[in-house]
């Protein structure tokens, strides 16, 4: 039985934030293989709830989930390869030196393969299978497998700098584009129909094994993506496709610079003309994948940071109005009331806090924030509400013991003081006081979990380098560990 948003928000649970890369595994990113699998297995005995995941988008080449190249496709890098052999669609011999290697592992070469495999050798049910999810998923993946076939045939450019018939899409050109190029387009939405397959069959063990899957949203969308090359008129744009103005944040506690993330803003009147339908796409789909969303900087949906694309950093710029209401009221309408969260971090106004109320959005509390300014501090514990998330640190944040090591001699009193000056080391008394709050969902990192220090961190915002690589092995998880963390979600009411 589906559990409805209320089902979802408002009962006391734990969770444990794990991108699908950081798993352990032989291949050179964590996957959808067995490995996630003994990961569901782990939180079910442990009585976790909820796993959140970083968003599943195929990434550009610095890795980050949050510049997709697309809003609806899966990353390739995601497919478990041993899936692709069991169904009898790839075999062994069939992998090439392209295909092997920690440094020049080709996914899309062995998936290439399991295509041709498929055609020769699949059953009827699963070619309709794939036809089926062809036609539903038409609507983006026409776009978008045509896109990754140009971007590949112009070497992997940005859509802005390919030839004009193809960058202004004249019917023409790509009408030939699409013949020119068919088993390039067919064998990529043939990698999007095995990711979904494997991430649905995946959701489906954690969901008969009473865990939630938790995705993430991020608010803006690559430039060099799908979704603006073939829906300009969707984003702020020049009449050549340039942007004049980018998203971002001003400085704030990541950076004294601020963030000056690149990605174009939107076209908030066209988007309201039209319904807001490019988004309630883009909903339908991550709540295919997705019990519980979190929308990043939700703040951008009552008003965003606006920064002169000729800027090199997020210092100037101004904060320009969304009709965020007018778009949560469309989400609702088209889907009912869905288990949505507001990342409601960094600079947040009174507006922002009404938005977030008025739809009955959990907002998120850190705890790595919560000790320092006074009693009022909105992420101290005894200021939480029910209806929130608490995290010990996001992906963003440096790893809890990293965090604790670069307190000085007073804060880290001020912070055992409030904690109640417990016996456990700082980590575990801040992971404890997660789970004992009100919060009806705490999460927990991955990383705190296994007690680990600042090189093992997800994330330094920004920076463009050494990110998005962390993982974890599974002897890290001692059973000192796991046991630890099933006691205190028991002993507070969070299974």
């Amino acid at each position: 039985m589906k559990l409805s948003a209320h089902d979802i928000l408002n009962k006391r649970r734990a969770g444990v934030l794990l991108h699908i890369t950081s798993l352990p595994g032989a291949g050179r990113t964590g996957d959808l293989g067995q490995d996630a699998y003994y990961f569901v297995d782990f939180l079910h005995k442990a009585g976790i709830t909820v796993w959140q995941t970083l968003p599943l988008g195929m990434t550009h080449a610095d890795g980050s989930p949050y510049q997709c190249l697309s809003a609806h496709a899966g990353n390739p890098e995601l497919i478990n390869i041993d899936w692709l052999v069991n169904q009898g669609w790839l075999k062994l011999s069939e992998k090439c030196e392209d295909c092997q290697g920690t440094d020049k592992f080709n996914k899309s070469c062995l998936v290439t393969k399991a295509y041709n495999g498929f055609i020769g050798r699949a059953s009827q049910y699963d070619k309709d299978g794939f036809a089926k999810f062809c036609q539903e998923k038409a609507f983006w993946l026409d776009d978008f497998a045509l896109f990754l076939a140009l971007r590949v045939e112009f070497d992997r450019k940005c859509w802005n700098q390919w030839p004009d018939c193809f960058k202004e899409r004249d019917n023409k050109a790509i009408k030939e584009a699409r013949s020119r190029l068919s088993h390039s387009i067919d064998c990529i939405k043939f990698e999007q129909y095995v990711f979904f397959r494997q991430w649905m069959a995946l959701k489906a063990y954690a969901n008969e094994r009473g865990v939630l899957m938790f995705g993430d949203i991020p608010i803006f969308v690559s430039y060099d993506s799908a979704d603006v090359w073939a829906n300009r008129d969707v984003f702020k744009l020049d009449d050549s496709g340039e942007m004049s103005v980018v998203a971002g944040v001003p400085p704030d506690y990541f950076s004294e610079t601020g963030q000056r993330w690149g990605n174009p803003h939107y076209n908030w009147t066209f988007l309201k003309k039209t319904g807001f339908n490019w988004w309630l796409e883009r909903m339908h789909t991550q709540l295919e994948q997705f019990d519980i969303l979190r929308i990043d900087h939700f703040r951008g949906l009552e008003a965003a940071w606006e920064i002169p694309a000729s800027e090199p950093t997020a210092k100037q710029g101004e904060w320009v109005k969304a009709p965020g209401k007018a778009l949560l009221n469309a989400i609702k309408a088209d889907l009912g009331s869905i288990p949505l969260v507001a990342e409601d971090l960094g600079i947040i106004t009174d507006e922002v806090i009404e938005l977030r109320d008025e739809f009955g959005l959990p907002g998120m509390k850190i705890l790595h924030f919560a000790f320092g300014g006074g009693a009022d501090n909105p992420y101290l514990p005894n200021n939480y509400i029910k209806n929130c998330v608490v995290y010990t640190g996001t992906h963003d944040n440096d790893t809890t013991i990293g965090w604790s090591g670069q307190l000085g001699v007073d804060e880290k009193k001020h912070v055992y003081e409030y904690l109640g000056n417990p016996l456990a080391t700082l980590h575990c008394a801040l992971i404890q006081a997660a789970l004992a709050s009100v919060a009806n969902l705490a999460i927990i990192p991955m990383q705190d979990i296994l007690e680990l220090g600042s090189d093992h961190r997800m994330n330094t915002p920004g920076t463009t380098e050494g990110n998005w690589r962390w993982r974890f092995q599974w002897e890290q998880l001692t059973p000192e560990r796991a046991d630890r963390l099933a006691h205190l979600v028991e002993l507070f009411n969070r299974n």
